[in-house]
This record gives C-alpha cells, structure tokens and sequence, in this order.
C-alpha cells in the first residue's frame, strides 16, 4: 500500500508520521501522480498543530501537504492533456504528503525538464502565493518593495517576482543571508532598531507597500510605519493583523496556468527557488521541527522513502 505522511491529533511535529493508505483510482477529470517530490510549508505546521482548525476540515488520520511533483501514473475518464509517464507539478491541499495521489488534472501543469524534482515539488504553494500578494499590491514597475522575511520561501521568491514585474525588492534578514538576497537583486535590510529610518534610505520611492511575510510584531509595526494606506500593506503571515489593522490577506486562488507561467520562469533562469534541505518522508518531523524553528533559507522538500 502506498505511504503517506500523516497526523492522528494536533499537536508538536512529534505527531506526524507514516500510514498506509489505500491506492488511489482516478475519477472523472483525475489521474494518478506517482509523488517524487513534496514541499513543507508553514501552513502545514499550521494545519498539523490545530491552528487551522475552522477554515480546513480534518479528518484523522489527515494527510498533511499541498504541492508535489511526480510521475502520472494512470489518467481517469474525461482527464485531458496528460498521459502515463508524463512528469508533472501541481497543488493538492492536504492530499500531497504521500507517495500515490489522485489529483485533477486542472491542478498539474508538465514539469519543464530544466526543473529538479525538489525544486518543482516545492514551488506552488510559494511562488503562487508571493505572486498573487504582488498583484493584489499592484506593484509594477518602479515600485519599491518591503518583502519581510526574504530568505523565506514566500519571500525569496517574491523579490525575484518584483524584479520581474520592474520593481526593486528591499528584503529584510538576518545579516548572515544578506548576500543571498543580494544574489537574488534585493537590497537587504537588517531587523531591529532603526529599522524603518533604514529601509527609508533604501527606498527608492516614497511609497514602499510591505509585503510580509513573516507574522511578527516588528514587522507590523514597521509596515504600519511606513505606509498609510493599508490597502497597500499585504501580510500572508498574520491573520489576526489582516483582520484588526484592516490590511491586505491575499486570497489565495491557485491555477495551473499561473504554476504553469513560474515554472517556466524557472526553466529559463530568470526564477531561482532554493532548497535548503531534502528529508524522506520518514523525518517529516524533523522538516516541521526545522521550519517551525525559523532561519529556514528557501524550501524544505520531503521525499518519498527509497
């Protein structure tokens, strides 16, 4: 039977952990992705320590993921455009964590062969969301963009995605990756005090809309800071910032064809994600222990035990 990584209870990283679970089959619009690759996400922290609890229905044992890369194994009746042996990215939330999915076929796009496994499996979740928060900013050329968090997997991919829409990216890190961010095309920025007066003497514009990416009290503050108009103040971090300050929280409507537009991005160089770690799914745990810790720079990625 095929494995999948799973929760019996909310809880610390200590209640993830391998289940059997029965062979998928296909229905209508569907096919079969055999999983090579898994990305972790903080909302899969969220989800597994019961801080989703009311906006996601669990069912126990729930199996904990939502972006993977594979192998299309079987095609279902009326699933077009895909055939066995095709190599495929896609989202399937909290259905990814396992080595055999049932999927739609609206939620895969083909996986461009200049992509690793890791790097597709553990690019939709991010790349969808660091773009969507930049459309709903509507930063375009010129702009100057405060990405809290950057070396993050939101935010190491929404600068590039700035600099892709003709933005600058100001990022703020720790100091220890700001040549990362640097090698991305952000100017980085320390935390801590004089924060605000420095991103100021960076920006390029007066208006610099956050992005953030991070969730912490600083962050906030500094956003709220800078910019007067919350309309142009994202968060995809902070719920209850979203809720009481009156700011934006994107809503996250994922595609294919939006998957399809970053992967080939990445293909041609111009979008590079990074992956710190690769974990078989057996230390799922560890991933959950590691990004719950922080200092995480770009994606964790679990794979299926060989």
């Amino acid at each position: 039977m095929p494995k999948a990584v799973a929760i019996h209870q909310f809880g610390g990283p200590d209640v993830l952990g391998l289940v059997d679970v029965p062979e998928p089959v296909p229905g209508p619009g569907q096919v079969t992705v055999r999983v090579r690759a898994a990305g972790v996400n903080g909302f899969d922290c969220r989800v597994r320590s019961g801080g989703m609890r009311g906006r996601y229905p669990v069912e126990f044992p729930q199996i904990i993921g939502n972006e993977f890369a594979g192998v299309v194994e079987r095609t279902g009746p009326e699933a077009t455009g895909f055939a066995p042996g095709d190599e495929v990215l896609g989202f399937a939330v909290l259905q990814s964590g396992t080595e055999l999915l049932a999927v739609g076929a609206d939620q895969i796009t083909v996986k461009p062969p200049e992509l690793s496994w890791e790097v597709a499996g553990s690019l939709s979740a991010v790349g969808q969301t660091a773009d969507i928060a930049l459309a709903e900013l509507r930063v375009g050329p010129g702009d100057t963009v405060l990405v809290h968090a950057a070396a993050g997997g939101v935010g190491s991919l929404a600068v590039q995605l700035v600099r892709e829409r003709g933005g600058t990216a100001i990022g703020s890190a720790g100091e220890h990756n700001h040549d990362y961010l640097r090698s991305l095309g952000a100017l980085p920025v320390a935390y801590g005090p004089g924060f605000a007066d420095r991103v100021r003497a960076l920006a390029r514009t007066a208006s610099t809309p956050p992005l953030d990416c991070h969730g912490g009290p600083e962050a906030l503050a500094v956003s709220l800071e800078l910019v007067a108009d919350r309309a142009r103040i994202a968060t995809v971090a902070n719920f209850r910032a979203a809720a009481q300050e009156g700011i934006v929280m994107p809503r996250v409507v994922r595609s294919a064809e939006r998957l399809a537009a970053l992967a080939a991005l990445c293909a041609e160089g111009r979008l590079r994600p990074h992956v710190e770690a690769v974990l078989p799914f057996a230390k799922a745990a560890e991933a959950h222990h590691r990004l719950e810790q922080g200092h995480v720079r770009g994606k964790l990625v679990l794979v299926p035990d060989l």
